[in-house]
């Protein structure tokens, strides 16, 4: 057994919407979430993985040897099956260094605008749990949907305005805190890594 000690974990993340969304889904853990400003840590990760889990791992085994404390790192991002799966694990920097969160929908939208047919995509979410530089667990999670015509929605942050999720007939963005808590990518991922540290 897995037994996270002390009760504090840092998120690999300096994402301020992505720690928050950690910090709900772990709420109820008993754990303290920290990220890495918290802790002092403000270099830059780059992301040479070919994968999401192979960025994930990446990310874990370099912070974490740099505290003592558990560390987990994600790797996350939306999958358009019309765009051979883009914009993948490059979907932060889809629309360039700087890009904000509207610019890089405006391009994604744009380049599918081509294809009329299949709008489906996913999100995923890889996760690795490190600590002192040795990984411990790897989990994923994914959530399927299709792409919007256009953004819907205040809440969430990246491509949630323009992922539509057909179970709720909403987007991500349109989403309360608890319906996404239930059925996102990073929910199953957490609740997958809750799983093997329980077991």
């Amino acid at each position: 057994m897995i037994v996270l000690e002390p009760r504090t974990i840092v998120i690999a993340t300096r994402n301020d919407g992505k720690l928050r969304e950690f910090r709900s889904l772990l709420a109820s853990s008993g754990l303290s979430v920290l990220s890495l400003k918290d802790i002092g840590l403000d270099r830059d990760f780059k992301e040479t993985g070919r994968s999401f889990a192979e960025n994930a791992r990446q990310k874990a085994l370099a912070c974490s040897a740099r505290t003592d404390l558990p560390l987990l790192a994600d790797d996350s991002g939306l999958e358009v099956f019309a765009l051979d799966s883009r914009p993948g694990i490059y979907s932060a920097r889809y629309a360039g260094a700087g890009a904000t969160d509207d610019q890089r929908i405006r391009k994604l939208l744009d380049e599918l605008a081509g294809h009329e047919g299949d709008r489906s995509a996913r999100f995923v979410c890889a996760l690795a749990l490190a600590r002192r530089g040795e990984l411990m667990l790897e989990t994923e999670g994914e959530c399927r949907g299709e792409i919007a015509r256009g953004p819907r929605g205040s809440n969430g942050f990246g491509y949630d305005p323009i992922f539509y999720f057909p179970e709720l007939g909403k987007t991500y963005a349109e989403l309360t805190e608890a319906e996404k808590n239930r059925h996102s990518h990073r929910a199953h991922a957490i609740a997958a890594l809750r799983a093997q540290i329980k077991s």
